[in-house]
C-alpha cells in the first residue's frame, strides 16, 4: 500500500481526534455553567403550579407554590444562559414587576407560604382576603454579546393572601399579675417552632382576662376575647368591636396558658403548688441590703405553700422581693405596681429579670419598725403588716381580752412592757401575741414549758391555737412593778423586777 495514503490516514485520524477532544472539552467546559443547548428555537415554556391559590398562615414554612420553565436556547453558539423571573400585577405591563434575578443551570421558582404572602402584602399591597390576579414571565439572558435572548410567554394566576396573626401578644384583666394596666399587661411566650402560638405559666387571681396585641393604651386596639359558645375558642375583636367576652378564672392559682392564634384555641391547666419555691427581700430599707448574692430568705408555709412570710425590723429606704438570687437579671421580681409605694398597699406585679418597672416598696422615718410581709401567689396579694407584741394573760394589767390586750413599746427594734404584774391576780399567768382580735388568729410566744417562773425567760413561738399553750406563772411574791423587753431579733427575752 501506498506510504503517502497512510500518512494521510494517520494525518486525519489525528486531526479527527483532535477535533473530537476539542468539542469535548468545551462540552465538559460549558456542563460547569449549563448543558450546550443546540435549538435553534425551541421557546421557553413556563407554567404555573397553581391556576388559583388561596395562602394560610398555617402553611406558613411549606412550599405552596411554584413557576417551572423549559430551557431557552444560545441558538448553538455554546454560550452559557442566565435565568430572571418577573411577576407583577395583571394590567401593570410589568411596570411595577418584581424580579427575580436567579442565574444559570435554574428552571424553578418556589415560594413558601410565609414568603409569598409578605410579597404580595408587601409589594403590591394586596389587601388580605382579596383574590388578585398575577402574571409572569420568564427572560433568558444568553450570556454572549449579539446573540437574542428569549423570552416566554406571559402566564397568569391568582392568588389571595391572608392577613397575619400578631406576633406577640399580652395578657390584661382583673385575673392578669398586672390587672388592667394594659401599659405594663404579661407578655405570654411565642412558640419558637409555630407560627401564631404563644404561652403563659404563672399565676392568675379570681377575676377575668382577655388577650390584646399591644401595651397601647388605646383600648380600641385588637383584641382575641372568648367565644360565646365554647371557652376553648377565641374570637378576633377587631378594633375594640364585637361582644367583649372574657374568660373567668374562679379561684386563683398557678395556671398555664396555651393559645393558638390560626385555629383560635385556647386552653387552660390549673398547676399544682405555686409558680415560685423561694422569695427573698432586697433592698437598703431590709436586713438584706442590696446584696442580691444572700438576700434573707422568706419562710414558706408548711399549710399552704403558695403562702411566704417574712418578718424583720424595716428602716428607712427602700425595698423589693426577688425569686432568686445571683445576678440582677437571672429571673423573675415582686414589684409594687407603683414607685415608692406605701407599705399599705395588698397588690404586685411580676416582672422578668431586668425588663421591666423597677418599682419598690418605701419605707420613711414615719412608718419604719418591725414588720412582717405576707405574700400569696395564689391570691396574688401582699400584705405588709406592723409587727405590734401584747401581754395577755391575768397576770398582766388586761386579764384575758384579747381583744384589747396590753400593747408593748417598739424601741430601738425592742419590744418593752414597764407596768404591773399581778395586781389583780398575785398568781395569775401570762404569755404574748402578736395580734388581738380572735384566739386563732396569728402567732403566740409562749412559756417553754407549762407554769414556768418568770425567772426563766426561755420560750418558743405558737401559731394560731396548734400545739402548746404554755405560760408564764407568778408565784407568791413576784407580783410588783417589771420592765420585759423582747428582743425578736436575737430572740432574747429580759423579766426584771423593778
Amino acid at each position: 500500500m501506498n506510504r503517502n495514503l497512510f500518512q494521510n490516514i494517520g494525518l486525519f485520524s489525528a486531526r479527527t481526534a483532535g477535533f473530537v477532544f476539542l468539542v469535548i472539552l468545551l462540552f465538559v467546559q460549558c456542563r460547569k455553567d449549563e448543558e450546550v443547548v443546540v435549538s435553534m428555537g425551541t421557546p421557553i415554556v413556563l407554567s404555573s403550579s397553581n391556576s388559583e391559590l388561596v395562602l394560610s398562615q398555617k402553611d406558613y414554612d411549606k412550599n405552596v407554590f411554584s413557576l417551572n420553565w423549559t430551557r431557552g436556547t444560545n441558538h448553538g453558539t455554546g454560550s452559557s444562559i442566565a435565568y430572571s423571573l418577573v411577576i407583577d400585577k395583571t394590567g401593570n405591563n410589568f411596570a411595577q414587576g418584581k424580579v427575580f434575578d436567579l442565574g444559570k443551570g435554574v428552571f424553578e421558582k418556589t415560594f413558601s407560604a410565609g414568603k409569598l404572602n409578605e410579597l404580595l402584602l408587601g409589594e403590591w399591597n394586596i389587601e388580605p382576603g382579596t383574590s388578585t390576579e398575577f402574571e409572569a414571565k420568564v427572560k433568558a439572558d444568553v450570556i454572549k454579546s449579539g446573540v437574542d435572548d428569549g423570552v416566554s410567554e406571559v402566564v397568569r394566576f391568582k392568588i389571595t393572601p391572608y392577613e397575619p396573626v400578631s406576633s406577640v401578644l399580652y395578657l390584661v384583666g382583673s385575673a392578669t399579675p398586672n390587672g388592667w394596666d394594659i401599659s405594663n399587661a404579661t407578655e405570654l411566650t411565642p412558640s419558637a417552632t409555630q407560627q401564631g402560638v404563644f404561652s403563659y405559666q404563672g399565676p392568675l387571681s379570681k377575676g377575668s382576662f382577655k388577650f390584646a396585641v399591644s401595651r397601647d393604651g388605646c383600648w380600641c386596639q385588637n383584641f382575641y376575647t372568648k367565644n360565646s359558645d365554647d371557652d376553648s375558642k377565641m374570637v378576633f375583636n377587631r378594633g375594640g368591636s364585637g361582644d367583649d367576652i372574657q374568660w373567668q378564672v374562679a379561684e386563683g392559682g398557678n395556671f398555664k396558658l396555651l393559645v393558638n392564634l390560626l385555629d383560635l384555641s385556647i386552653s387552660l391547666e390549673r398547676l399544682a403548688g405555686p409558680i415560685y419555691t423561694s422569695l427573698y427581700i432586697i433592698g437598703d430599707a431590709s436586713p438584706s441590703g442590696w446584696n442580691i448574692a444572700d438576700p434573707k430568705a422568706f419562710t414558706q408555709s408548711a399549710a399552704d405553700p403558695f403562702v411566704f412570710t417574712y418578718e424583720a425590723v424595716l428602716t428607712p429606704g427602700d425595698f423589693k422581693i426577688s425569686t432568686f438570687k445571683g445576678n440582677w437579671c437571672d429571673s423573675d421580681w415582686i414589684n409594687p405596681s407603683q414607685p415608692d409605694q406605701v407599705l399599705t398597699a395588698t397588690d404586685f406585679i411580676i416582672t422578668e429579670g431586668c425588663n421591666g418597672p423597677d418599682n419598690k416598696w418605701k419605707v420613711t422615718a414615719d412608718t419604719q419598725g418591725r414588720y412582717k410581709i405576707t405574700v400569696n401567689l395564689y391570691k396574688n396579694t401582699i400584705k405588709i403588716e406592723k409587727v405590734m407584741l401584747y401581754l395577755i394573760g391575768d397576770g398582766g394589767p388586761n386579764g384575758w381580752n384579747i381583744n384589747a390586750p396590753t400593747p408593748m413599746t417598739l424601741k430601738d427594734g425592742v419590744y418593752v412592757f414597764e407596768g404591773e404584774l399581778g395586781a389583780d391576780n398575785p398568781t395569775g399567768e401570762f404569755k404574748f401575741s402578736k395580734f388581738k382580735g380572735d384566739w386563732c388568729d396569728g402567732d403566740w410566744i409562749i412559756a417553754a414549758g407549762p407554769d414556768q417562773d418568770i425567772r426563766n425567760t426561755s420560750y418558743k413561738i405558737r401559731h394560731g391555737c396548734d400545739g402548746d399553750d404554755f405560760k408564764w406563772k407568778l408565784k407568791d411574791g413576784d407580783a410588783g412593778t417589771y420592765r420585759i423587753t423582747i428582743d425578736l431579733e436575737k430572740e432574747i427575752i429580759s423579766i426584771v423586777k423593778k
